[in-house]
């Protein structure tokens, strides 16, 4: 049993913006699979069962990311936990996949890091970087260009093929196919 979780914030205002690619891809799964909502207010998230596995979407806004995690986490017994987000340190469109690590700053790993362990499985789906620190804020909250979005829905069923890929094989052979380094727009 796994719990896929894709990083973002709610509401309309923040649907498309960089931040919520793990929403994006969350919703790319459920279009494709018949997925049954659980709902239960200590899960702070909007939680559906797939198969044998469960899709969260956290609702408390990304800084507090983690609390919903862990609360579905603890309450399912679940061991493994794959986290889909946003990664301003990768080119926009890259995909890439590891187990564990630092947050790099990224509010939503840092808050699931201290709730569950880093030790989980993270689909880095690159945002690029806006080119100064003090832009970031603003940056991870903006729209896709109108070349980003063109490319967008490619990008996420790739990285919703790779999820998929994951509930079936191990990390690194779903790296070594599933693994996006250059992309059109670099």
């Amino acid at each position: 049993m796994l719990l896929i979780v894709g990083l973002g914030n709610p509401g309309s205002a923040y649907e498309k913006t960089r931040h919520n690619v793990g929403f994006m891809v969350i919703d790319a799964l459920l279009q494709r699979h018949q997925c049954d909502a659980v709902k239960k207010a200590v899960f702070e998230g909007d939680l559906y069962k797939f198969s044998s596995h469960f899709l969260l979407k956290p609702l408390t806004f990304m800084n507090l990311s983690g609390r919903s995690i862990g609360n579905v986490k603890r309450f399912y017994k679940i061991d493994e936990v794959i986290v889909i987000h946003d990664d301003l340190d990768l080119p926009f469109g890259t995909l890439r996949f590891k187990r564990g690590g630092g947050h790099g700053g990224h509010n939503g790993l840092k808050s699931t890091d201290t709730a569950i362990s880093p030790d989980y499985v993270r689909v880095r789906m690159g945002i690029g970087h806006p080119g100064e620190r003090n832009r970031v804020a603003d940056y991870v909250l903006s729209a896709f260009t109108p070349q980003e979005a063109e490319c967008l829905p490619e990008w996420i069923e790739r990285a919703a093929d790779a999820v998929e890929a994951l509930t079936r094989m191990g990390m690194d052979e779903v790296a070594s196919k599933y693994t996006v380094k250059k992309t059109p727009l670099q």
